[in-house]
């Protein structure tokens, strides 16, 4: 983006909880992966002292806190000004230093890696499973397959879902975080590690069961296209994007729900704000219903789908080119060796 303007997305499905959800986008609708300029760029086009805000990288979704703007961390503080994401790039390179465009990637990897590993892990071996043990062929496959690997990660993942946002909503040392999870589990039983796992699945199962879906027909209609033996990187990243915008479109309801809880369980650890009881996930969309309509089911489609749909591209045609590449090197090993 190399204009001043920058269009800044109020949620009002969030408005009880004093949250704002802030996207940067233009007019052409061009994804920009700079997450530390967002952040950064967030507090000076809207300032919200005394809130707290859900910031989405594309990853992960973290939950900050400015509680009378003492809680947030120095860089949230600095007092410079910035016009653009250009300007931030500039000024945050100029001042900090490249290395800090890369802030905060340490504890969104902690939680990235193992559960796309686990992800991309079952789901070809569920595949394969499907197709040459149980004897399933169609387009059944992948969206079953990509299904109950989400399913999966999601439960292993959940509980340091919960820790990351428990560590994020105030500073805890690890002996007071273990406290903090042994009361948990002292009070409400096991299952507390995995709050909030019903939303999560809501959303993330539906959506991984469309993209594969999507993808794998996608996929095969652009290799018979365009003439193709195998599937190269340029139809992998097309493939990729349009059925992530698909899915994402799909599944934002559940998105909306998700996000509410997470600002929920915020409130609760920050601001002391105590809530007698946990409302269904149907619940909490009838509620926002009767608040905004069901177009506030809907409320941010243009971000997420401008966050979601380059992010599927590049993660599927990156995978599939690992894929490739291992394989050639696995097959030239082989014959060398016969």
């Amino acid at each position: 983006m190399l204009h001043n303007d920058i269009n800044i997305g109020k949620l009002n499905t969030y408005k009880p909880c004093g949250v704002f959800s802030v996207f940067l986008n233009d007019s052409s609708g061009d994804f920009t992966g700079c997450t530390v300029c967002n952040v950064l760029l967030t507090p000076w086009c809207f300032p919200v002292t005394g809130k707290c805000f859900l910031y989405c990288n594309g990853l992960m979704d973290h939950i900050y806190v400015c509680q009378n703007g003492t809680s947030c961390t120095s860089w949230y503080k600095k007092p410079t000004h910035f016009s653009g994401t250009l300007d931030a790039f500039v000024k945050i390179t100029r001042h900090e230093g490249l290395r800090s465009l890369w802030s905060g990637l340490p504890p969104t990897l902690v939680m990235a890696v193992p559960a796309t590993v686990i992800y991309f892990t079952c789901n070809d071996q569920l595949r394969d499973f499907l197709t040459y043990k149980l004897g399933f062929h169609g387009s059944h496959v992948p969206l079953l397959a990509g299904a109950l690997a989400r399913l999966g990660a999601v439960t292993v993942i959940s509980p340091l879902e919960l820790i990351r946002t428990k560590m994020q909503s105030r500073p805890l040392s690890y002996s007071e975080l273990q406290a903090c999870i042994r009361s948990a589990v002292a009070q409400d039983g096991l299952l507390s590690l995995w709050r909030g796992w019903g939303p999560t699945v809501l959303r993330d199962v539906p959506f991984s069961a469309v993209y594969w879906f999507n993808y794998e027909l996608l996929k095969t209609r652009l290799c018979e296209h365009s003439h193709a033996s195998h599937t190269t990187l340029s139809i992998s990243f097309t493939a990729g994007a349009i059925s992530g915008t698909i899915a994402a479109t799909l599944t934002l309801p559940f998105d909306v729900v998700k996000t509410r809880r997470q600002i929920q369980l915020g409130e609760m650890e920050t601001l002391g704000v105590s809530i007698k009881k946990t409302a269904s996930t149907w619940q909490i969309m009838k509620e926002i219903c009767a608040e905004l309509g069901y177009r506030g089911l809907f409320a941010g489609f243009l971000p997420r789908v401008i966050k979601v749909a380059p992010a599927c591209a590049v993660m599927i045609s990156t995978y599939e080119f690992g894929k490739t590449f291992f394989q050639k090197m696995n097959l030239d090993s082989e014959r060398r060796a016969s």
